[in-house]
């Protein structure tokens, strides 16, 4: 799977995929990265890229000419394109196994106001958002979608793994999880989960994802009985 990644700063994106897992799944070969610079796009001797809004309002909106250009030479007409914005739709875990199908996706990350809306027109596919805030960088709204992403291409992590994560099933957060020692500062582990009976484990865990599920986010048990 391929990441194409238009920026204005795209030194901010580097270091993620030389860290972690990320820095794994390139080097098997499971995922490729290319950054673009809009910058190198522009017409000017000052390299600009944004100017004032039409119709007034404070700050300044990526323009379309160096946006366009930028597309045109990764293809973006031709590849599934996304415009991370908090006026986008809510990103969530099915959208996530969705573009996780794909072959390659093309990020625009936008800056200040946003950017031109005929670049929204012409080439984007999806406007994301991933929460109901603003962040003054599209590059780590971006990350934050690939991460949620790439994760899901086969062989980066265990299927076993994403099988017990939260949203695997749609509604629950995942229970609670512990390691040694036994007893840290005179909080001890669940006895269940020492006891080597695994249907009961199975039980408890799904009665603790519940209870999570109930005290941190109500909201996705009343989605699970209204649909």
């Amino acid at each position: 799977m391929k990441f194409t990644v238009l920026s204005l700063f795209p030194e901010i994106l580097d270091g993620y995929f030389q860290s972690s897992l990320m820095k794994k799944a390139v080097e098997r070969g499971l995922i490729t990265v290319e950054f673009v610079n809009i910058r190198d796009f522009a017409q000017d001797k000052h390299k600009t890229c944004d100017d004032i809004p039409y119709g007034g309002g404070a700050g300044m909106v990526l323009k379309p000419e160096p946006l366009a250009m930028a597309l045109d030479s990764v293809g973006a007409g031709q590849k599934r394109t996304l415009y991370p914005t908090p006026s986008g739709r809510l990103f969530n875990q099915p959208t996530a196994r969705e573009l996780a199908k794909e072959d390659e996706l093309v990020f625009i990350c936008g800056r200040y106001e946003g950017i031109d809306q005929r670049i929204i027109d012409e080439y984007v596919d999806d406007e994301l958002s991933i929460g109901d805030y603003v962040l003054s960088s599209g590059e780590i709204a971006s990350l934050v979608i690939i991460d949620a992403v790439y994760r899901l291409r086969e062989g980066v992590i265990k299927a076993r793994s994403l099988e017990e994560e939260s949203f695997s099933d749609g509604f629950l957060l995942e229970y609670p999880q512990y390691t040694r020692p036994e007893v840290f500062r005179e909080r001890s582990v669940p006895e269940v989960l020492l006891s080597g009976h695994h249907k009961n484990i199975e039980v408890w865990r799904r009665e603790m994802s519940v209870e999570k599920t109930k005290r941190l986010r109500p909201d996705l048990l009343e989605k699970s009985t209204s649909d």
